[in-house]
């Protein structure tokens, strides 16, 4: 079983997202990446090489962006942002990835 851990940057994209988005957030993340998260899913896909991170959770218009610490057995969520058509917002901002 993996445990998740949030870096800062995350825990305040997390606080942009409105309370009910932000409980769906979590509970997803504990339900999809705390068993076999580099196992690719309808939900879950690697990333190509990019600065923000290596793996993708989709859950629906949201996306949690995590790494993964096979050692110790850690999923690091690096940020979430949410979609809309082929823009990525992140606390309101475009990312590119």
């Amino acid at each position: 079983m993996f445990k998740t851990r949030f870096v800062d940057s995350a825990i305040e994209d997390l606080e942009f997202l409105e309370k009910f988005e932000q409980r769906h957030v979590v509970s997803m993340i504990q339900e999809h990446l705390s068993w076999q998260p580099a196992e690719p899913t309808r939900r879950r896909k690697p990333l190509r090489p990019n600065d923000l991170a290596t793996w993708e959770l989709r859950l629906g218009a949201l996306r949690v962006f995590y790494d993964i610490d096979q050692q110790s057995k850690i999923v690091w969520i690096k940020a979430i942002g949410r979609k809309e058509h082929n823009c990525l917002l992140i606390r309101g901002k475009e990312v590119a990835l």
